[in-house]
């Protein structure tokens, strides 16, 4: 797109500011949407929750302890075969 006035450019720029500040309020509120914690509404929900709350604990656990046996000399546990 070309521009041959200063006036068309300063227009495009205060759309474009206007429209980047449109959509980051979009996103955002979509952002709080998602990251918002649902409250369970049953208790077996709650249960479930919990439930996969630890298992990725678990599974976090598990990944670090395994990176450390196998590249342990990294963080200067043990020296390098």
């Amino acid at each position: 797109m070309t521009y041959s006035s200063l006036e068309e450019i300063e227009s495009r720029k205060t759309k474009l500011k206007d429209d980047i500040q449109q959509q980051s309020g979009h996103i955002s509120t979509l952002w709080r949407g998602l990251t918002a914690p649902q409250p369970a509404s049953s208790k077996g929900e709650m249960i479930a929750g919990l439930i996969s709350n630890s298992i990725t604990a678990i599974d976090a656990f598990l990944l670090v302890r395994k990176l450390i046996r196998n590249y342990g000399f990294l963080f200067g546990r043990k020296k390098r075969k």
